[in-house]
């Protein structure tokens, strides 16, 4: 069964893109942590980071990296942290969380409430910024 990142990359389940190439997806997540925190997935459905082709990788981290950056110019915040978690979609994914504070990067505290034009604003104002 396909996973929930793969419905959104297959247009099933809409989402806020941020950035698209022909391997990669960028989008709000619709829990953040902090305001553009972005999920930046492989096309391919692969359960685990490592599992990724050497290939795949690369694209993944530097296609993460052009979008941390976009964030970073965005989201007023110190730094962008990254986390690889993996255990809640069985589908590959980097978290790009824009922080402040070491408990910004906390999974277990609550998620930031967003109306949705606040997300689409967000998101168009991250893909404008990206080089």
């Amino acid at each position: 069964m396909a996973s929930i990142f793969t419905k959104i990359i297959n247009g099933e389940i809409p989402c806020h893109k941020v950035a698209e190439t022909d391997h990669c997806l960028a989008f709000l997540d619709i829990m953040p942590r902090t305001k553009g925190h972005t999920l930046v997935v492989p096309k391919r459905e692969v359960d685990q980071l490592f599992d990724l082709s050497d290939a795949e990788y690369s694209e993944l981290m530097s296609f993460s990296k052009q979008v941390a950056t976009a964030i970073k110019a965005s989201v007023p915040c110190q730094r962008v942290g990254v986390a690889v978690i993996g255990l809640e979609v069985p589908h590959a994914h980097v978290h790009l969380i824009p922080i402040n504070t070491m408990e910004d990067m906390n999974f277990q505290r609550p998620h930031v409430q967003m109306e949705v034009e606040e997300m689409k604003l967000i998101a168009k104002t991250i893909n404008e910024k990206l080089l």
